[in-house]
């Protein structure tokens, strides 16, 4: 199924004769650049403020494509290319990537030794986790619609804010399915239901949509149902590690099976897939090698390599490598499937393993700040490029597709840069109000607790759960991250949200039939916008107000 959308890729020949291809909106552009400064800087204080006061981090894409349909709409020249759905589109890639970047990849981490007393630290952390999130953010850009993470795939608030631009450009039926699934989201946002569980559940993989709604559903009624805290258990923290680690193998299965998969392929599929699982490998190489020299940095620059042994050090580094790419893939593989990244948990699964292994409580603060800052950047390019992704007409292999994610990507860059200019300027009057990102506390607290040996044991034991349950999924399905992920979020009314999703999928696929993936998809797309809309300006008059 292809999306249509005006001008979504290079014209094709007629009659006449060729017809000239078509050029993407540059993000350089004067216009285009103005625009998503801007953007980007609103984006980015919105986004640290939310979070300092309210724990959560609103998703504004949208946002930037209303200002951009609102400038394409001035009877002005120098507005007529905000027309284009591309220009549109590169506008919502900057003001999103601003607010995540500022408020996940960098206010966040840089709390940790704030709250820990080792003030000194926040620079060089700061200076760190800024060259992990670009680095985040370049990979997902050459990851993207590789076996690992297809574009095929739902990354379904990519797919919300292609919905909600194409309609704004086109108008028509779908439209009016868009502002049916638009009421419905606020409407159902206004009563406190999670209603983006709804949408998600709509438009994801069933196998991968089930998994996450059965655990969201344990997690919250194992306590009242059964006595069972599974959270102090590390049930969900055991799970995440062993489905992880058959992530890593599964994405480095894809890398070095390559011409086996392809053999019984046609020439071009298989050429494609090649491609795309060299361009993996690669890809791969480079973080590892880029990780490994940031890792290095942040030792050398917060100075606690004077802390450590030779061996603790290597191992310290070494590990902080490893833990960034499981990171990453598990909150990547989560918020392509669900639309949630479980960025905060799974970085806590990486801090109780360093507290394991016996890293200097110093050496912990670091390594939860760079853990913490790997994965959000990551998940939201690829939420960017699905969305440029349907505009563009879902080709993989075009001159015009490839030149538009090369356009989303220095959008995306220019959002994270003034992420990195508003963090550096600001942040001092957030710490000195006291105000930090609160799951801070929670890192610190774990920090200076330290672990026990039946923490230990019961992550171990829960380990080999999670690692199965991956492996019967396989990496199409990603069963085990995607469980282990519902566990993780302590919200039941999710849970039943999704299973009221997947039970109407399932009745409008009998009754529509062939069409309804389409349109399941334009209607989700507008209960994921709706409810994305509602909870940032809600957040934000909440936040004014403190």
């Amino acid at each position: 199924m292809t999306h249509e959308a005006r001008a979504a890729g290079p014209l094709q020949a007629d009659d006449a004769g060729p017809a000239p291809v078509e050029l993407h909106p540059k993000a350089l552009a004067p216009a285009n650049l103005i625009l998503t400064v801007v953007l980007s800087v609103f984006g980015a204080i919105v986004g640290i403020q939310m979070l300092a006061s309210l724990g959560i981090t609103p998703s504004t894409s949208l946002i930037g494509a209303l200002a951009a349909m609102t400038l394409a709409r001035v009877p002005l020249a120098m507005f007529r290319g905000f027309r284009s759905v591309h220009a549109q589109n590169l506008a919502q890639t900057s003001i999103s990537s601003a607010t995540f970047g500022a408020a996940n990849s960098l206010f966040l981490p840089i709390g940790i030794p704030f709250l820990f007393g080792l003030p000194d630290m926040v620079v060089p952390m700061l200076v760190g986790v800024s060259l992990a999130m670009l680095l985040d953010a370049w990979l997902l850009y050459r990851m993207f619609d590789t076996p690992a993470f297809p574009a095929k795939n739902p990354w379904p608030l990519g797919i919300a804010a292609a919905e909600a631009i194409k309609a704004g450009d086109s108008g028509g039926k779908q439209a009016w399915l868009l502002l049916g699934g638009l009421a419905t989201g606020v409407a159902g946002a206004v009563f406190k239901l999670p209603m983006s569980a709804f949408g998600v559940a709509l438009i994801g993989g069933l196998g991968a949509m089930t998994a996450f709604g059965i655990g969201l559903l344990v997690r919250g009624y194992s306590a009242p149902l059964f006595g069972l805290d599974i959270g102090a258990l590390y049930l969900p923290h055991g799970m995440m590690i062993g489905a992880g680690i058959v992530a890593l193998v599964q994405v480095a299965r894809v890398v070095l099976h390559k011409r086996e998969r392809t053999a019984g392929a046609s020439a071009a599929v298989a050429a494609q897939e090649a491609r795309g699982a060299t361009a993996l490998g690669r890809s791969l190489r480079l973080g590892s090698v880029g990780y490994l020299a940031i890792m290095v940095l942040l030792a050398v620059g917060t100075g606690v390599y004077t802390g450590m042994s030779p061996t603790m050090l290597v191992c310290f580094v070494i590990y902080g490598t490893f833990a960034a790419f499981v990171h990453e893939l598990i909150v990547g593989i989560a918020a392509m499937h669900s639309g949630w990244f479980p960025a905060f948990a799974v970085a806590l699964i990486s801090l109780l393993i360093g507290i394991l292994i016996g890293f200097p409580p110093e050496a912990l603060v670091v390594l939860a700040g760079f853990s913490a800052a790997t994965g959000p950047a990551f998940a939201d390019m690829g939420y960017d490029l699905k969305a440029g992704h349907i505009l563009r007409g879902e080709t993989s292999d075009t001159a015009f597709e490839r030149e538009g994610r090369r356009e989303q990507m220095i959008a995306g860059m220019v959002g994270f840069g003034v992420a990195i200019v508003v963090v550096a300027c600001t942040y001092r009057m957030f710490f000195a109000n006291h105000q930090t990102a609160p799951i801070n506390a929670a890192y610190v607290a774990a920090i200076k607790a330290g672990i026990s040996l039946d923490t230990a044991r019961n992550l171990a034991l829960w380990a080999v759960p999670g690692a199965i349950l991956q492996i019967l999924g396989g990496a199409r399905q990603q069963l085990g991250v995607l469980f282990a992920t519902g566990l993780l979020i302590a919200s039941p009314m999710a849970g039943w949200m999704v299973a009221a999703g997947i039970g109407c999928r399932l009745v409008v696929h009998r009754v529509i039939g062939a069409s309804a993936r389409e349109r399941l998809e334009v209607f989700a797309g507008g209960v994921i916008a709706g409810d994305a809309l509602y909870s940032f300006f809600s957040g934000a008059v909440k936040s004014l107000r403190k």
